[in-house]
């Protein structure tokens, strides 16, 4: 079977033939076509990581904020924990760093949704533009007092 068939067939398969043959230095062997989307999705799927975990810190983060008297250990843990993997996540993959202006803007929205969803506030409660900085964001002291 072609490498390229096994590809559509079994991908997990293909995964491990891709990596003995560039192990095996057999270059020429490689599907480079789908080795390079590969590639590419595992690049999109990191910051897609860091989008989602903002977009959860965020919404927690107006959930503390606009729900005083709902505030609980459990929400505290969860600010707490997305930072922390987030920190990770940053430390694993530096370059993405320089992604983080642009992260936090689209995962405001998501946070905006989150707490919408959860509190059953209306979204015109929540500012239109994100109000905490990224430093603000990630740093595991801050927890915002109702506006």
């Amino acid at each position: 079977m072609k490498t390229s068939e096994l590809y559509e067939t079994d991908f997990y398969a293909w995964t491990i033939e891709q990596a003995q043959l560039l192990e095996a230095g057999k270059l020429q062997e490689l599907d480079i076509v789908n080795l390079v989307e590969e590639i590419v999705s595992l690049g999109k799927q990191q910051r897609q990581e860091l989008r989602n975990r903002l977009g959860v810190l965020i919404g927690h983060l107006l959930k503390w904020q606009y729900q005083e008297h709902r505030r609980s250990n459990s929400w505290k843990a969860t600010l707490r924990e997305q930072r922390r993997r987030i920190q990770g996540h940053l430390k694993e993959n530096p370059s993405l760093k320089s992604y983080l202006p642009e992260a936090v803007t689209e995962a405001y929205e998501d946070g905006i949704y989150l707490a919408t969803q959860e509190t059953y506030l209306p979204e015109t409660t929540f500012p239109p533009e994100n109000p905490y900085s990224i430093d603000q964001i990630l740093d595991p002291n801050f927890f915002p007092d109702h506006l």
